[in-house]
């Protein structure tokens, strides 16, 4: 049972190990061919959106929009992959 109990606790640590790795790690994100750039932290937060000059019509808002949801979402896919990547491995030696 202790053996159990240490094991447990080696786990939980990776695990938060990996998470506070997860939380320093930058992911980023693109659309339209690299005018907007999304960059987002593996806790999914949103650190920077980087917008290509080129991108800016002030005719056509709503499709610069739309490039920043979408170069977000890709960040936040990509981040998603990482943490999968990262956590995974320990979730299923945790049968999950």
């Amino acid at each position: 049972m202790n053996a159990l109990l240490q094991q447990a606790q080696q786990m939980q640590a990776q695990l938060q190990a990996a998470q506070e790795e997860l939380k320093q790690t930058e992911v980023k994100g693109s659309a339209g061919g690299d005018l907007v750039t999304a960059t987002v932290n593996g806790s999914f937060e949103l650190l920077s959106l980087d917008i290509k000059p080129e991108a800016v019509d002030a005719d056509d808002i709503d499709g610069m929009a739309d490039l920043i949801v979408a170069a977000v979402r890709d960040a936040h896919t990509n981040a998603q992959a990482l943490a999968s990547s990262k956590l995974g491995p320990m979730a299923g030696g945790l049968g999950i």
